[in-house]
């Protein structure tokens, strides 16, 4: 699974509420988080406010959608995550796991 977010300026269909501005792109708009197999075909898409970490989309992203992950059959091999240098490999890999811990109460993120 390869996961990038992109961000967007200025969409029309986006309300103000969920625009934000990016300092460092210069970017007032939102940002598209997307996780794609290696093929291409998406597995789950997220929008955030650009001002939005890749970190925290990464982990919304992949909290809504837990249930995917949940119910993969126990034969199947690990599923691995691929992420540019746009992510922080301590901050995603800690929410991941938080999230995925069978504790995990969804109003703690």
């Amino acid at each position: 699974m390869i996961i990038d977010s992109q961000a967007v300026k200025n969409t029309c269909n986006a309300s103000t509420a969920s625009k934000g501005y990016c300092f460092y792109k210069s970017t007032n708009g939102i940002k598209r988080h997307l996780a794609v197999d290696t093929l291409g075909f998406p597995f789950f898409t997220h929008c955030t406010k650009v001002n939005v970490s890749d970190d925290t989309g990464l982990i919304e992203m992949l909290i809504e959608n837990i249930d995917y992950f949940k119910s993969k059959p126990v034969n199947i091999p690990k599923i691995t995550i691929l992420l540019d240098h746009g992510y922080q490999e301590r901050t995603s890999e800690g929410g991941v796991r938080k999230s995925l811990s069978p504790n995990h109460d969804e109003n703690q993120v």
